[in-house]
């Protein structure tokens, strides 16, 4: 693969006038805006519906789409809404720079069910049901869910009573009797963000850019995943889990990472040739062009915590299944696209997996400069198998990580540097230079943002994943530093 370079921006942080990025003609014109930059990525976050604290990365469902990112304009350009209509909810959430979920949660779904009437009615659903057929084997699952939760007054379903928490086929009938128009608003939602979604990505291949896909390793425990599927988890005969994922303490952290997600269990996946693995891949394979596998180390061993367990500290590791579910979809599908989120403290082991899988490896610039002249950070030690960032959308902007960092990482930093560094460009200039084959640098970055411009910060809730970029923010002349740079490093396609 040649050398190319990219930028990660979430979806949600484009600037659309209706409170949260989405699939409108801002996310196209952020497309010809990165072909003027000649880039060739566009990396994003999970594309899933959220629910508590906002993170992609716990979705309702590992398959369904946010609806959330379903572009207004469209529907306003397809005849299932007006302006007015949009306006009176008051949809846009109220803030330019920062998204308001709960306000959203509350006004955009309103909107959403004036479409859905409008679409039912216009009498052509031959597209519709063919979507419909085509995803049944999770589209009815996460439709019957969404429609029970809400009844439940968005109770996690391990609250609701007990034949439907089990999944009960006689309690399911009934609903679905019950509820055919909220069954259909719901894939009606799932029709319109995959529609929309592949109108854009088609867009945006057809301008030479592809699009770099994340998909969490782990599902949330409120999903319709675990909801319909409990024995793909390591769950008690109640459906409370056995153990929950998350980190150990390390240097970042003194009581470890708490995650909460349910732990597959994995003797199950394997006897049944990794067949739920196999079509969450396939599907992630079918809307966006390279995957990024987030906590890849958790297939060489993970971290059990017990449940109920208020810190990380007690838990312990377990054997996770190697590269076989990747073995697997490579033998069906021929050549495979990934990228190895394999971040953090790693063992010998998990490095050979990492090298034996032949994907990319992930360098990140702001965990470079402790003094270790072998710190594997450090562009001086890459391969050309990885891809660099300066930071993720877990690190601070670099201009944020420049005012926090201590002395002597900004010494071993303007040292390597050969400069004082005072901007963002100046790190950006070190990961372009570099032998790694792709560089992505989150669009803040390019923008010379502070720390008020930071996506997440790992551990904690209630400020997270808000952030959006303003109308007017990128401009000509930083289309035509991020060309000049990609052209001085012979990362242009």
């Amino acid at each position: 693969m040649k050398r190319a370079s990219g930028v990660l921006l979430p979806v949600t942080a484009l600037p659309t006038k209706y409170g949260i990025g989405g699939f409108s003609k801002d996310a196209y014109e952020f497309v010809d805006f990165l072909a003027d930059a000649a880039q060739s990525y566009w990396q994003i976050l999970p594309l899933g519906p959220t629910g508590y604290g906002d993170s992609p990365y716990q979705s309702f469902s590992t398959f369904a789409g946010s609806p959330l990112l379903i572009s207004l304009e469209k529907l306003c350009e397809e005849g299932l809404l007006t302006e007015e209509e949009c306006a009176s909810y008051d949809a846009t959430g109220g803030s330019e720079e920062y998204i308001d979920y709960e306000k959203l949660s509350k006004t955009r779904f309103k909107v959403l069910r004036i479409a859905a009437d409008r679409f039912r009615e216009s009498g052509d659903l031959t597209d519709f049901e063919s979507f419909r057929e085509k995803q049944r084997d999770w589209l009815e699952e996460y439709c019957l869910y969404s429609v029970i939760k809400e009844r439940q007054q968005q109770k996690n379903w391990s609250l609701w009573p007990e034949e439907l928490r089990d999944h009960k086929e006689e309690a399911l009938v009934k609903v679905r009797e019950e509820a055919g128009d909220d069954l259909f608003f719901y894939a009606f939602l799932q029709y319109e963000f995959f529609s929309q979604w592949k109108e854009l990505k088609a867009y945006a291949n057809g301008k030479g850019i592809e699009i770099i896909g994340d998909i969490p390793i782990y599902v949330a425990m409120d999903s319709a995943d675990a909801w319909a599927e409990p024995l793909l988890f390591q769950f008690d005969d109640q459906k409370q889990p056995l153990g929950v994922a998350g980190c150990p303490p390390d240097a970042f952290s003194a009581t470890g990472q708490l995650w909460g997600n349910p732990l597959y269990d994995w003797d199950y996946h394997r006897k049944t040739g990794y067949s739920w693995w196999i079509r969450r891949l396939r599907h992630m394979q079918e809307i966006c062009d390279v995957v990024r596998i987030d906590h890849f180390r958790g297939f060489n061993d993970y971290w059990s915590i017990p449940y109920g367990d208020t810190t990380a500290e007690n838990g312990h590791w377990e054997k996770g299944p190697g590269l076989e579910p990747f073995e697997i979809l490579e033998r069906e599908n021929g050549e495979v696209r990934f990228i190895a989120e394999d971040l953090g403290m790693l063992t010998d082991e998990v490095r050979e997996m990492v090298a034996a899988s032949g994907f990319p490896g992930m360098k990140i610039l702001e965990f470079a400069f402790d003094g270790d002249d072998k710190n594997l950070y450090l562009p001086h030690n890459y391969e050309p198998n990885c891809i660099v960032y300066t930071g993720t959308h877990d690190n601070d902007t670099v201009l944020g990580w420049l005012k926090t960092i201590p002395e002597s990482t900004k010494k071993h930093l303007d040292a390597y540097a050969g400069k004082i560094v005072t901007k963002a460009e100046d790190v950006i200039r070190l990961g372009m230079s570099s032998v790694a084959k792709i560089c992505i640098i989150p669009m803040q970055d390019w923008l010379e943002l502070d720390g008020s411009a930071r996506v997440n910060t790992p551990n904690t809730l209630g400020e997270n994943w808000k952030w959006r970029l303003l109308d007017g923010q990128m401009d000509d002349k930083t289309a035509g530093l991020m060309r000049h740079m990609t052209e001085l490093y012979s990362r242009q396609p």
